[in-house]
């Protein structure tokens, strides 16, 4: 037994890479929070019709990929016309589309959960995430994704995260590690202005500047979308 799998709980909360790493092997299901923006993105995109495959972040073999999977590659955010990590930039995104969708975060932890199911969640689909994950068993992760720091590229833990995975874990039934009750508490905090803590936090800061302040809306949004993203054969796809 590991002192980190948080298995004596049924709702287990950690950060980042170790995190599914340290849950994943013990877990009846997994879901990946990156609020801002990646689970977000999902989250539109497949209750759009589409399809996203989570790739590594910065990888030149991406490209090659979209070609074999007849998938478009997601573009810089902001650039004219294309689809990106930008939540609003999917709003158009045609039914039945195929999107790689490369990140450093959300995108990551997706391809580290080996054959644990493997969901998106964000404030947006909470509940209908949280029922289709405990469909799978009692022993749910929730995964708060996190960002980097610029400086060295460590992980930065990321409130809008923390509260998407709180938002969550409040629609799980069984025993919280005090991890998960932490995230509880953080999301009941927030949750009494959710678009005004979006648009405060440094991650909704950092959009506002970057000319996205739609991003932060959009992700801060609560249980607008029955929609649950699973990752099935490489891509997320709408479980119902």
């Amino acid at each position: 037994m590991s002192f980190y799998d948080q298995s004596g709980f049924d709702l287990r909360c950690e950060w980042g890479p170790q995190g599914v790493e340290a849950l994943a092997p013990t877990s009846d299901a997994v879901i990946v929070v990156d609020v801002l923006s990646f689970s977000t993105c999902v989250e539109i995109a497949v209750s759009r019709g589409a399809s996203v495959f989570p790739f590594r972040f910065k990888d030149e073999q991406a490209a090659e990929f979209a070609r074999e999977k007849g998938a478009i590659l997601a573009t810089k955010r902001g650039e004219p016309g294309g689809f990106s990590l930008s939540p609003a930039s999917l709003l158009s995104l045609p039914e039945g589309a195929r999107l790689v969708l490369p990140s450093p975060n959300g995108a990551a932890l997706s391809l580290l959960s080996s054959e644990t199911p493997t969901l998106a969640g964000c404030l947006r689909n909470a509940r209908a995430v949280a029922r289709l994950a405990q469909s799978f068993g009692p022993r749910v992760s929730v995964i708060p994704a996190g960002e980097r720091w610029t400086t060295d590229g460590s992980l930065r833990p990321a409130l809008e995260d923390l509260v998407g995975a709180g938002a969550i874990l409040a629609h799980l039934s069984g025993a919280r590690a005090p991890d998960a009750e932490l995230a509880v508490a953080a999301y009941e905090r927030a949750r009494l202005n959710l678009p005004g803590f979006f648009r405060a936090c440094a991650s909704g800061r950092e959009l506002t500047l970057r000319g996205f302040p739609e991003d932060a809306e959009l992700a801060a949004q609560e249980n607008v979308s029955e929609t649950a993203p699973i990752l099935r054969d490489g891509a997320y796809v709408n479980a119902r």
